[in-house]
């Protein structure tokens, strides 16, 4: 049971916890063969309960195993002192008080199970130390102040105050008790289950073990039917107003309805999907039991849905309160105020209980309180002066004192006549003083006696008023003390305490205080003698009517209300609890709504009883007298959650509800969601409600689709692919995956700077199922947004499991898994993911690994499939802020490789492929500095778009070879350059241009690569390096051009080109001859790796014969023909093929291209990889408006390198 007042008894769960040794806590086995499955259907109310005791005492121990994993963090205190309680009975009752020291971090609650220890522990084994054993201790209660606390132990405690010896002179070694758990939930339940508890025996308990539960049944002993159907009716009336549809009035009225029957108990079910209005259906049902005088209490599994139904009550009695907050008092919201963070609740404060007491305290007071300020206002109304002699005689014996301490010599014979002639003496000083001053007129000025009798200034301790200044005075701290209580009595009462016409009279007393010019008149004027001050007053004529009636007013109030004449705090709290008609707490926490001797709850109402095991629902249904009860959830949502894997296997989780749909229970469904955008509600009303909801006509208005940003990728509903992401587990096993975390930073940042620039409001979610996850993106946030939800903008970053029964505009769901096997833990569960993706009203964006969920072959397979069917996955790279968060997470974790391939998400919408050399993804990942890494994503990305950077000329100038003619050079950061060249790939059927990074490096290193690059390109043909200069401009941007592959030729016209015979048929000359007569090894891989064309003789039939040799003369003659057919001619007919070259080289160069050249030159130009005059809009001023604003420092000319083709 509870441990009582005096600290003697300790529940039987204590005692097993105090039993197990730490090898116990760790076995995850102790129980295995000891916890049954628990049934469907029960035996007896004793089979019942039996069947959860078991699975509890796992329960415990599986979660006193979870905070030993973490003992690092767990919370802790220094001991200053232990000792023995007179309780103190070994080896049965080891109880102790113990002080803590008050400045450390850890505040202990009651309940709390801590172990002791020498030493702060870092892992488990440091619990049970050869010089501290494994020892456990449990807080009873406090003990007047915070920091001295009554506790039992599980084993004797031997302990030296600090600055003691123990024996043999050494010191006892520092005390920490170190929290593991709380465990008064636990005990509570343990409590209601067990048959020898204290708990009633509701007839609600056995109903719910009832296979088939008499609901809808006609009670046999009464016919309610006409009282029924009355009551029906005005509940109706009661509700109309708020805007109830047809499922949501049939359940309240239902439920109403079944309370009427004193002969039945009856339990109700309301089955509430996400957004079909359950909280507004359960403040109004209790709005109508508030209204015809129903017991009710309220409860829920969390503090967050306690005050989520408290607060929507509120709303609703505010608008409806006829005199002022009088009612409120008929509702009492109590609980942990600091858990409950009522201080962000402001509009709860006065149904508070905590705050409830200390304000009654007040007015409950003897000596101060309601009665001694009723009573003092009366007799200052009646008779003012003798209030005011009661004052000057306060005033002459602090001046009696003041005077007897300034004269030591006094002798103790002074006489009677003496001090008989010093009153008279001071009261005559008293008059005169008096009447000097109403002779002056001078009401601002002080004047004090002195012992001689005269008069002087300055002196306030022994300053008097006027009998005007004195009534005056006093009247308006009476009328202000008055106006407080009678603002309490009236707001903390409750209705059966304090009747309206009570009310009425308190209300018309205020209104006389507000405005007390005309009593004040007549309070003043009855002084005989100074009447005449206040003539040609303006209320004179009513002053007489206003003194009586406020006189009688406050004797009525004195005589009619009677106030408790107790001030203990917790007697205040009982008199609250016992007169109060709603009640609201946790579940756990209505185990302290029965008191002795207090009227039973009528009815139980537990909001969101799906997530409430059975056996805690057990704590409220066994409150004495109770008959009937309501539960409301949703058991398709999740369910309580599990330590113990054993408990979980058994349904130890499962709730009352679940167990009763199951079983075939009626309920009442909630047929209309009036809370998601119909794109957002598709998916899940179909996949787990079966079409049965309809989405309300507030959602389908044009209002209701807001697109905050801009993008399809940014609609109502998107599945956003981020594919590049990775998983890591923290040290407590929680996963977590930084780039989610960065993009959803990055879409809260664009949310945040879009509410500023509009000024509307918007509210962000921010969820995941992983804690891991919760803390990197809480920490990479930080405090630069609100939390606040009445603030223009605000965020919440909570666990899906915290966010169950919240919603906000906006909810960016993190799902973190990324892996190729499609393992996704405990994120599979279809009820956590019906939470999360019912948590938004406009906008819902759920970032994954699409492929991992697909594999996970989970309902996320489904939801990823549904988004794909329905035009709304997308791909984060799609987006640029997006796509830079990607890349910046690559850099910040050292995940570069990710970045520099060719299917990076770097080039997800690119219009060229990249590739990627060894040497420069060593070089890259050597360079430490992340804004070098930035810069040359940027470079890479505006490359693989299209751009290209104006030609400057080229810093490889002066060498030879073929690498100066097709190595181009960027400037990257200071004296780094990236270095790459245009090349060609196969794919498919087709031969395509693309782009090959070779380096990152310093300029002085350039021509060591061009040099060994000389080698690798002399292995290309001539067609191949034409093909790699050929250009092909659209706009503004320069793309790559493809060739299909002929059957008769490597590689055969571009498949865009113009049909010029005459070049076609020279380029395929040139195709023949190899730029070395080396056909080396190297030159054979080059062709195999790039896919490059074998190059073969031309017969005079202009067929394909054998491959050319070295020293191709004959080949070489013939490709000078076709050139002097074009006006191009050699010194020599029959020359070597390097020479072929070098004179078809000083031939074109002496070909003048301008914009009149024919196509045909400008072609060969291009193919031959000899420079032309490009036009501006490429190479020069036009370079396109986005690279110019992306980077800057790219675009600038004067940190531009260009390598031209010469």
């Amino acid at each position: 049971m509870e441990t009582t007042k005096e600290g003697v008894n300790v529940c039987g769960l204590v005692d097993s916890a105090f039993s197990w040794s730490l090898a116990d806590v760790q076995n995850k086995n102790l129980f295995k063969n000891k916890v049954d499955e628990i049934p469907k259907r029960f035996l007896s109310t004793d089979h019942y309960f039996k069947s959860f005791i078991t699975p509890l005492l796992e329960e415990t121990r599986a979660d006193l195993l979870s905070n030993m994993k973490t003992l690092v963090h767990a919370p802790s205190c220094q001991i200053l002192d232990v000792k023995r309680t007179k309780k103190f009975n070994p080896p049965k009752v080891l109880q102790y008080t113990i002080v803590l020291r008050s400045q450390d971090k850890y505040e202990p609650q009651v309940g709390d199970l801590f172990a002791l220890t020498d030493e702060k522990p870092r892992c488990i084994s440091d619990l049970d130390r050869p010089s501290r054993p494994y020892t456990l201790a449990y807080i009873m209660r406090d003990i007047d102040c915070n920091d001295r606390w009554k506790i039992v132990s599980s084993k004797l405690i031997e302990f030296c105050k600090e600055g003691d010896m123990e024996r043999g002179g050494k010191r006892r070694e520092t005390l920490f008790a170190v929290c593991l758990t709380n465990l008064t939930t636990n005990i509570r339940i343990w409590d209601a289950l067990n048959p020898g508890s204290a708990c009633g025996e509701s007839g609600i308990i056995r109903e719910i073990l009832q296979e088939n539960p008499s609901v809808g049944e006609k009670c046999t002993v009464c016919s309610t039917g006409t009282v029924t159907s009355a009551i029906q009716s005005s509940s109706r009336k009661l509700i109309a107003p708020f805007g109830l549809d047809d499922s949501q009035e049939d359940a309240i009225l239902s439920c109403i309805s079944g309370r009427e029957c004193p002969h039945k108990n009856t339990i109700k079910l309301i089955w509430g999907p996400p957004g079909t209005g359950k909280t507004k259906t359960v403040a109004s049902l209790l709005y109508a039991l508030l209204k015809i005088h129903g017991r009710t209490l309220t409860c829920a599994p969390t503090n967050i849905a306690v005050i989520g139904v408290a607060k929507r009550l509120m709303n609703l009695v505010m608008q409806n309160l006829s005199y002022n907050a009088y009612g409120l008092g008929d509702i009492v919201l109590f609980g942990n105020g600091e858990r409950m963070n009522i201080d962000d609740h402001e509009d709860l404060y006065e149904v508070f209980l905590d705050y409830r007491v200390s304000e009654l305290q007040t007015c409950f007071e003897q000596s101060c309180g309601w009665r001694s300020n009723l009573e003092s206002m009366i007799s200052l109304i009646e008779d003012p002066e003798r209030q005011y002699n009661g004052y000057v005689g306060s005033q002459y014996n602090s001046y009696v004192v003041s005077t007897n301490s300034g004269t030591d010599s006094i002798s103790n014979s002074n006489d009677d006549d003496k001090g008989t002639e010093k009153k008279r003496t001071w009261r005559k000083d008293i008059v005169e003083l008096l009447k000097e001053k109403k002779r002056n007129k001078e009401k601002d000025e002080r004047l004090v006696v002195t012992k001689e009798g005269k008069n002087n200034t300055g002196n306030k301790a022994n300053y008097v008023m006027t009998l005007e200044e004195f009534v005056r005075k006093k009247f308006s701290q009476l009328s202000g003390q008055l106006t407080t209580r009678i603002t309490i009595l009236y707001t903390h009462l409750p209705t059966s305490f304090i009747a309206v016409e009570t009310i009425k009279v308190m209300m018309r007393i205020l209104d006389i205080f507000r405005n007390p010019g005309s009593l004040l008149y007549d309070v003043l004027a009855s002084i005989d003698g100074r009447g005449n001050d206040l003539n040609g007053h303006e209320n004179a004529k009513k002053s007489f009517v206003v003194k009586e009636e406020c006189l009688s007013i406050l004797k009525f109030l004195c005589g009619t209300l009677s106030l408790p004449s107790f001030t203990e705090s917790y007697k205040i709290r009982n008199f609250c609890l016992k007169n109060a008609r709603l009640i609201f707490c946790t579940a756990s926490s209505s185990t302290k709504v029965h008191v002795e001797g207090m009227s039973p709850v009528e009815m139980v109402i537990i909001d969101e009883a799906a997530q409430l095991k059975e056996c805690e629902s057990c704590i409220p249904l066994r409150l004495p007298g109770l008959r009937n009860a309501v539960l409301i959830g949703d058991e398709k949502q999740l369910p309580a959650m599990v330590q113990s894997k054993i408990c979980d296997n058994a349904g130890f989780g499962r709730s009352l509800f679940e167990r009763l749909v199951k079983l075939g229970h009626p309920r009442h469904l909630l047929k209309v969601q009036y809370r998601m955008h119909p794109s957002i509600s598709s998916f899940p009303k179909r996949q787990f409600y079966h079409n049965k909801i309809k989405d309300g006509p507030n959602v389908k208005r044009s209002s209701h689709d807001r697109h905050f940003l801009r993008g399809n990728i940014f609609g109502a509903y998107s599945f956003i692919d981020v594919s590049k992401g990775e998983e890591a587990t923290n040290d407590e096993g929680s996963t977590k995956n930084m780039v989610e975390v960065l993009i959803t930073a990055e879409i809260v940042d664009r949310l945040h700077k879009v509410s500023v620039a509009t000024k509307q409001t918007i509210r962000v979610g921010c969820i995941s199922p992983y804690k891991a996850q919760v803390l990197a993106i809480q920490e990479k946030l930080g405090k630069r947004f609100e939390t606040n939800v009445d603030s223009t903008f605000s965020v919440s970053v909570r666990s899906v499991d915290g966010f169950q029964g919240g919603e906000e505009d906006v909810i960016i769901m993190s799902t973190v898994r990324c892996n190729t096997n499609g393992s996704v833990g405990f994120l599979s569960n279809f009820q956590r993911a019906n939470v999360a993706i019912t948590r938004a009203r406009h906008c819902l964006w759920i970032l994954g690994s699409g492929s991992t969920l697909i594999n996970s072959g989970s309902i996320w397979k489904k939801i990823v499939l549904d988004a794909k069917s329905r035009g709304c996955f997308h791909y984060a790279s799609e987006d640029e802020n997006l796509n830079q968060a990607i890349n910046e997470a690559s850099i910040n974790f050292g995940k570069l490789e990710t970045l520099f391939k060719t299917d990076s998400p770097l080039f997800k919408a690119a219009k060229w492929k990249v590739c990627f050399s060894d040497e420069f993804l060593k070089s890259i990942t050597g360079i430490k500095s992340d804004e070098v890494h930035k810069q040359v994503i940027s470079i890479l990305q505006k490359l693989s778009s299209g751009w290209r950077m104006p030609q400057k000329g080229s810093s490889l100038k002066d060498m030879h070879g073929i690498s100066s003619r097709l190595i181009e050079i960027y400037d990257v950061k200071g004296n780094l350059k990236l270095i790459w060249t245009t090349d060609i790939l196969k794919e498919d059927s087709m031969y395509v241009q693309v782009i090959k990074i070779w380096d990152v490096m310093p300029s002085p290193q350039i021509p060591d690569l061009a040099r060994r690059l000389n080698v690798f390109f002399e292995n290309y043909t001539m067609s191949v390096i034409a093909r790699c200069h050929d250009i092909h401009i659209e706009g503004n941007l320069v793309l790559p051009k493809s060739w299909a592959i002929d059957k008769n030729s490597a590689i055969a016209k571009p498949v865009s080109a113009h049909n010029d015979d005459a070049t076609e048929h020279i380029m395929g000359q040139l195709a023949s001859i190899r730029l070395t007569g080396k056909a080396s090894t190297t030159s054979q891989t080059v062709h195999r790796n790039l896919v490059l064309p074998k190059s073969w003789t031309i017969d005079k039939n202009n067929t394909i014969g054998k491959p050319v040799s070295a020293h191709n003369n004959d080949a070489t003659g013939r490709i000078t023909g076709q050139l002097a057919s074009i006006g191009l001619t050699t010194t020599s007919q029959t020359v070597h093929s390097d020479t072929a070259r070098e004179c078809l080289t000083k031939k074109l160069d002496a070909i003048s291209v301008t914009g009149e050249a024919s196509e045909t030159s400008q072609r060969l130009h291009r193919n031959l990889g000899l420079p032309i005059n490009l036009p501006t809009e490429v190479y020069g001023q036009n370079v396109p408006k986005e690279v110019d604003e992306s980077n800057s420092s790219i675009v600038e000319e004067s940190n531009r390198s260009w390598c031209t083709i010469v």
